[in-house]
């Protein structure tokens, strides 16, 4: 799939989804994710139908997520869904006869993040086997985090996890990595681990997962990378981040040469190109 995605990176503009009509639902907000979506199946000449906030829709209006799937399966060939609640994607692929992409649900998994982070560390790194990978932020409700970290702990890689003790990796993660013989080690600084990944994946802490807001008031600004954190790091270290940022990345390290960021958001295209393609076996 990695390898489709670099054939779109070299031609993203070809109409092979002139037929295709898609649907875009997106009960949780969206920028990079959504607008990714709709830019790679345009550039391919595809219609998408949809909504990009529930309060929109008939759900509303109190309709269950399983009478909204079915009515838009009739209407579409895919369906591409972002929901609040864990499991909702899985559900809905129950339910409908058409193919689901999750773009998200809940705190519990992002697997079309996954395969463009997973692009993306291979075009900076030239390779996904026996790297550095260091993890800051909100590693308890960060699904970015949690499919990641899945997708690579089959590559032989070592995985350095930087957050508050509150926003800790939850244990069902540490166990998977315990069961594959996976090296990791915890922190709650990143001067501890900046020097010495390969890759930095930087996370915000997420206000919309806590329940109790003083909670958040008292994480939201754990981490602040700046140029000066940098100065250690590797040549060919990296800083990720799956965007929206609020304060947890400077602005200053924008204008270094491991800002990889908005490559990243970019390689969404490509990627979700290749996956689209291929559910529809036309790569």
């Amino acid at each position: 799939m990695l390898d489709v995605a670099q054939e779109f990176e070299k031609n993203p503009r070809q109409k092979i989804l002139n037929d295709y009509v898609f649907a875009s639902l997106f009960f949780e907000p969206s920028t990079r994710t959504r607008l990714s979506f709709e830019s790679a199946i345009s550039m391919l000449g595809g219609r998408i139908i949809g909504f990009t906030d529930a309060g929109s829709s008939s759900v509303s209006k109190g309709e269950s997520l399983r009478d909204t799937i079915k009515t838009v399966n009739n209407y579409v060939d895919l369906i591409i869904m972002r929901h609040p609640l864990d499991g909702s994607a899985r559900f809905a692929s129950e339910v409908a006869t058409v193919p689901i992409i999750n773009a998200g649900d809940g705190s519990n998994q992002h697997p079309t993040q996954t395969l463009l982070d997973l692009y993306t560390i291979r075009q900076t790194q030239n390779t996904l086997e026996k790297l550095k990978i260091g993890f800051v932020g909100d590693l308890k409700y960060g699904r970015t985090v949690h499919s990641l970290l899945l997708a690579l702990s089959g590559f032989n890689c070592e995985f350095h996890f930087v957050s508050p003790r509150f926003l800790a990796i939850p244990q069902q993660y540490k166990s998977h990595l315990d069961v594959k013989g996976v090296k990791y080690s915890e922190f709650l600084s990143i001067s501890d681990s900046v020097q010495e990944v390969d890759i930095l994946y930087m996370t915000r802490i997420q206000r919309e997962r806590f329940s109790d807001p003083s909670e958040y008031e008292k994480v939201k600004n754990s981490y602040e990378l700046s140029k000066n954190d940098l100065e250690k790091a590797k040549k060919n270290m990296k800083v990720l981040h799956p965007l929206p940022r609020v304060n947890e990345i400077r602005i200053e390290v924008d204008n270094t040469d491991k800002a990889y960021y908005f490559e990243q958001a970019l390689n969404g295209v490509y990627v979700r190109q290749a996956i689209i393609s291929m559910i529809l076996g036309l790569k």
